[in-house]
């Protein structure tokens, strides 16, 4: 009870609240440890499958949207669920939205995605989804070296 007087009298004495001492913004969630199993999985898979990319990849103008991997030569973008990033089940109508908006963001700057479910890179679906990526592509173009003579 003592506590609450001296807020009492330090407010009458300087007309002021006392400073919050929890933070405005929620820090993002801890990822689970199967979103983090199946991100080393994607890994190796686009290590094998020799697909360059990107991990938390997010665009400069936006601070907080990140996607997992960002197929580089594809300008594909891949989120898997369960992630931070991903937004979770939880949380609120305005937290979706933003996790959605981040979408159309994408597709405005010119890049695709796709997500994942931590089961689809077990059972094998994100393979075979990434050979019919490489497959619809054909053989990447690179810019050949400029040759000095």
């Amino acid at each position: 009870m003592g506590e609450f007087m001296e807020l009492d009298v330090y407010k009458s004495l300087t007309n002021k609240k006392p400073i919050k001492t929890k933070p405005r913004t929620r820090p993002l969630p801890k990822a689970g440890e199967k979103y983090l199993e199946a991100f080393d999985r994607l890994k190796k898979i686009l290590d094998r499958m020799e697909i360059k990319y990107e991990e938390y990849f997010h665009f400069k103008s936006t601070k907080h949207w990140r996607f997992d991997f960002h197929l580089i030569e594809y300008r594909m973008l891949i989120e898997i669920a369960g992630g931070p990033w991903s937004g979770g089940r939880k949380g609120k109508l305005a937290t979706k939205a933003w996790s959605v908006d981040r979408y159309d963001h994408a597709e405005e700057m010119g890049y695709r995605y796709k997500r994942f479910e931590t089961g689809d890179i077990y059972m094998g679906r994100a393979t075979m989804w990434l050979r019919n990526l490489k497959a619809s592509y054909g053989p990447v173009q690179t810019i050949p070296a400029v040759e000095s003579d």
